[in-house]
């Protein structure tokens, strides 16, 4: 029986070494039945021409490109439209894969039952001054989980069962951020997940000002709302404990991005009512009294975790 063809979903824009690197590594998994779908969103350079020199051996490149710059998220839902794999998998392209990612999902998840639809790996965070190692380690019927704000990876660490797209449909372009764990939310309706605890995806996660600052304000005034819109009743379904912490972790996540884009204001409000809904999480009181004093609290806050996680060597499980 041949190897199930892989769909590798590849939006990009404007950062053709990164495009080349997240290729390559594509280029290098140790599976061979794939196709790389790259969705242009009108770079200046088109994508085809960056990748036309590349060693690119072994695996389909398909280069589809936008007329006009729509986004990632609509170049991330063109690819998953043209796939025509068994198995989608999503990179981003400042992202990159280890070479037996691929391999290992398609064999978890063809050995698993057939109610098993997502399956994500560990991942590897790069912030510039230090790296974090995170294994994740929840799986099963996880939409309880997604709604309490437990850890997933992010698009580049999944595996999507192509049927079940359908179902659960397309990732929500609306949405500035979050986009992926709102799609893992609607996923979890209608499939299980199943967790490989290792390393196998690499994120590019630099700490800019102006790409915090913009994150903040599409989450506070975008993000947040459709969120709540899309899911609150969902999450009071299965109770008010869920409902609570559902709203919490999302004011978590708002009051982080506050305090990073320096309205300590807004950060103090967030992260007070996060630790009002949900009280049982200890890092979100570290948070909030943080922010209690603004900068003048959260900068050696800051300055402390830095030094910490730059002296950390093990994974952290999640």
């Amino acid at each position: 029986m041949p190897d199930s063809l892989v769909s590798v979903v590849l939006p990009t824009y404007k950062r053709p070494d990164k495009l080349r690197n997240a290729a390559r590594s594509v280029a290098e998994q140790t599976y061979s039945n794939i196709e790389l779908i790259v969705v242009d969103d009108h770079s200046p350079q088109p994508a085809a021409d960056t990748l036309a020199g590349e060693s690119l051996e072994g695996i389909e490149v398909n280069c589809i490109r936008h007329q006009q710059n729509r986004g990632a998220n609509q170049a991330r839902n063109t690819g998953i439209q043209r796939a025509e794999g068994e198995y989608i998998a999503l990179l981003d392209d400042d992202d990159a894969w280890g070479s037996e990612k691929i391999a290992r999902q398609v064999t978890e998840m063809e050995e698993s039952a057939d109610s098993v639809g997502v399956v994500y790996t560990g991942c590897e965070y790069d912030y510039g001054d230090y790296t974090r190692d995170v294994i994740f380690t929840v799986e099963g019927n996880v939409t309880k989980d997604l709604l309490l704000g437990e850890s997933f990876g992010e698009f580049s660490t999944l595996m999507v069962a192509a049927d079940i797209i359908p179902q659960a449909g397309l990732p929500d372009d609306r949405f500035p951020s979050w986009q992926d764990r709102e799609w893992l939310i609607r996923l979890s309706l209608h499939s299980e997940f199943r967790v490989i605890t290792e390393v196998l995806t690499y994120r590019n996660c630099p700490e800019e000002t102006d790409r915090i600052s913009n994150n903040y304000a599409e989450k506070r005034d975008i993000s947040y709302p459709l969120m709540v819109e899309k899911h609150r009743e969902l999450a009071a379904r299965y109770g008010r404990k869920y409902e609570r912490a559902f709203l919490a972790s999302l004011l978590f996540i708002l009051g982080q991005e506050a305090l990073r884009s320096r309205a300590y204001s807004d950060a103090r409000t967030q992260l007070l009512k996060s630790v009002y809904y949900w009280p049982f999480r200890t890092e979100r009181w570290l948070f909030a009294l943080a922010a209690l004093g603004g900068r003048f609290s959260y900068k050696p806050a800051k300055n402390a975790m830095q030094t910490l996680n730059s002296v950390k060597t093990e994974a952290i499980t999640k």
